[in-house]
């Protein structure tokens, strides 16, 4: 139902129809409340808390998911290259914790989120997950003092903590209709500044409204793997042929179905709520040789008795790819700020 639901709202957000206009006037309202918290800041009533070292923001205006998690898992992975020690922090949404709470490989993903503990376990990084972002990464640094670069994922609109580098990250829905909430997808208007806009697309597409300068990224998958038995991999073109079913927990469940499409798969679709609560007997009664999941579903159905020990499942892995460039202005824009910070040359 919440999935039907989701999938309505973004077609509606993708134009100017009768309901968006309806609900216009609270998105004006909307955004009154968004410049009145800015203007806050600007002025000096809300100050933001600034960290000791640089701190980068991967977050999104658009409602739901446009890649931010392989984003993150990107970052970590180029900067370590590069002699850096990066930490991440996060709100973890779903995660019912009433504390700051440090994310290990054995968390739960009830606990600390999916996202979360998708990005601790393919990165192995210091990471904490908590309501408040700047107290989150004033423990991350308590803990982990080698820590020299701290990655936000998501966190745009919390002000509260400073930042160095934004990264707003589309994907090819791009701004839909341009209007705030509720009568659009928009959480911030187009215009707020960044330091990076990058468009996460399979095709080398152009997308209007996003900006000027777009940096490129598209999601490489790698093998399958078996969710019961890691060690067991296959590429996507040996299931051709094979009765699979799809199912997808994410922001934008489409783009893994269009993954599977573009490898020449047939299967049955199964559209989920984003972050959705998967059950022992989700798959109970699917006649399905295969069941094909993404990698951030598949943190969660390895600790749920009956779908970790089923045979059928398999995930798919996927891998950020982005132009060199945009690695090249990010490291130079990171070693100016951490001289800044600390009046010495940086990593």
């Amino acid at each position: 139902m919440r999935a039907a639901f989701e999938s309505f709202l973004i077609k509606s957000w993708s134009k100017r129809g009768i309901l968006p206009i309806l609900f216009w006037p609270l998105s004006k309202l909307f955004g009154l409340i968004l410049n009145f918290r800015f203007g806050l800041l600007v002025m000096g009533y809300r100050p933001q808390t600034q960290m000791p070292v640089p701190v980068i923001v991967v977050g999104n205006i658009y409602v739901g998911g446009t890649g931010k998690t392989p984003m993150v898992i990107w970052l970590v992975e180029q900067l370590r290259l590069a002699g850096w020690t990066p930490g991440v922090i996060s709100r973890g949404y779903g995660a019912h914790v009433n504390n700051i709470t440090e994310v290990t490989f054995a968390s739960l993903a009830t606990e600390v989120g999916d996202e979360p503990l998708l990005i601790a376990q393919r990165t192995g990084c210091p990471m904490m997950v908590g309501r408040q972002r700047v107290v989150s990464a004033q423990q991350l640094l308590v803990r982990y003092p080698q820590v020299d670069v701290i990655i936000s994922d998501d966190g745009l609109q919390h002000y509260a903590l400073g930042r160095d580098v934004e990264i707003l990250m589309f994907d090819e829905r791009g701004i839909g209709n341009g209007w705030l909430l509720p009568a659009g997808p928009l959480r911030e208007s187009v215009k707020r500044r960044r330091d990076f806009t990058v468009l996460n697309s399979a095709n080398k597409v152009h997308v209007r409204g996003i900006g000027d300068e777009v940096v490129s990224m598209h999601l490489r998958p790698d093998e399958l793997m078996n969710l019961q038995h890691s060690e067991l991999r296959q590429s996507l073109t040996e299931l051709r042929g094979k009765k699979i079913l799809a199912a997808a927990g994410i922001g934008n469940p489409q783009r893994f179905f269009d993954t599977l499409t573009a490898h020449g798969l047939e299967f049955n679709s199964m559209p989920l709520a984003d972050h959705f609560a998967f059950s022992a007997d989700l798959f109970q009664h699917v006649d399905a040789e295969i069941i094909l999941i993404t990698e951030k579903d598949a943190v969660k159905c390895r600790q749920i008795a009956g779908l970790k020990d089923d045979p059928r499942i398999w995930l798919l892995p996927v891998s950020a790819e982005l132009d060199t460039e945009f690695q090249t202005q990010l490291l130079k824009l990171l070693k100016l700020t951490s001289e800044k910070k600390h009046g010495c040359p940086s990593a």
